[in-house]
């Protein structure tokens, strides 16, 4: 009878094995299942992003966009009830909780998140309307908004970027893979009077809070973006246009170099001007030739 018992323990270990290998390659498979839909999900994308990055016209562009991201983000929502996966879009909010206190940069980090987010529910929720857009050399510029915010205590234009389709690629050490996004800014402004005379100028490199790679937080961003934004202070009263030159560089993984440029020419909002009397803090005064000041004065010449 011992005999008999020894066999029937042995057999149900054997059993149980067999039933935990099973149910481990079950889950790889599914897995495995998993990322290929969601591969084949953003392939898809990227073969339709092609038109709405190059669409030279503006108007149609803003017609299009959020038809756009409508059919994208269907296929995101029927990708999850696939594969019963949740829809807060918070996973990166979870994995950081899950460290405790032992991330120092946890709180910056939830703030990159939080600035992601903000811009993938306009998205996804059909409200991304830019207020200017362009596009160079197969990248796309939009300024997605200009609010004036408070910034340390001090009023500030903030200009926020999505950039579209900057080279990228994704690097490996054996061990950890890394997206490495190329795109560097320089851009300038030209503040003028209603007649064209030059007031002032700025300059600044690349935008704060740039986030290179936004499916590091969600990864279901729509691919190959920038997000960024620029925070400029309040110009003076008299300046009434104002050109601001956005220049992109981006270089491809072959070693190419992309460099793309988007004038945006506009009249100057009123609340982005300084009241009647107030100085502008910072400025720095230059020389400059009077026919450069004053395009009047070289025509008279």
């Amino acid at each position: 009878m011992k005999r008999y018992f020894g066999i029937i323990v042995i057999i149900s270990g054997i059993l149980i094995a067999a039933v935990m290998t099973y149910r481990t390659s079950s889950a790889k498979a599914q897995e495995a299942q998993r990322e290929a839909d969601f591969t084949r999900l953003q392939k898809d994308y990227l073969e339709r992003v092609g038109w709405i990055r190059t669409n030279p016209d503006p108007a149609s562009y803003g017609q299009e966009i959020n038809s756009f991201f409508k059919t994208y983000f269907e296929q995101v929502s029927s990708h999850q009830n696939r594969y019963r996966l949740s829809k807060d879009f918070d996973s990166y909010l979870t994995e950081l909780e899950g460290r405790g206190g032992k991330d120092e940069r946890a709180q910056d980090k939830k703030a990159f998140y939080d600035y992601t987010r903000k811009v993938f529910d306009q998205m996804r929720e059909g409200r991304y309307k830019p207020l200017w857009s362009a596009t160079d050399k197969g990248m796309r510029l939009d300024v997605l908004s200009s609010d004036v915010v408070r910034v340390m205590n001090k009023p500030q234009v903030r200009l926020q970027l999505v950039l579209w389709g900057a080279q990228r690629e994704e690097r490996s050490d054996g061990k950890v893979k890394k997206m490495v996004t190329s795109a560097s800014f320089k851009t300038q402004w030209k503040l003028t009077d209603e007649k064209g005379k030059l007031i002032g100028e700025m300059n600044g490199d690349d935008p704060a809070m740039k986030v290179d790679f936004p499916e590091r937080f969600i990864p279901e961003f729509p691919p190959q973006m920038v997000l960024g934004h620029y925070d400029m202070d309040q110009v003076p009263s008299e300046v009434k246009k104002m050109e601001i030159s956005f220049n992109v560089s981006s270089r491809a993984a072959s070693g190419g170099d992309v460099a793309a440029t988007y004038l945006w020419k506009l009249d100057v909002p009123s609340d982005w001007r300084l009241g009647a009397g107030q100085t502008w803090e910072g400025a720095e005064v230059t020389e400059r030739a009077e026919e450069e000041i004053d395009p009047s004065k070289a025509q008279k010449k």
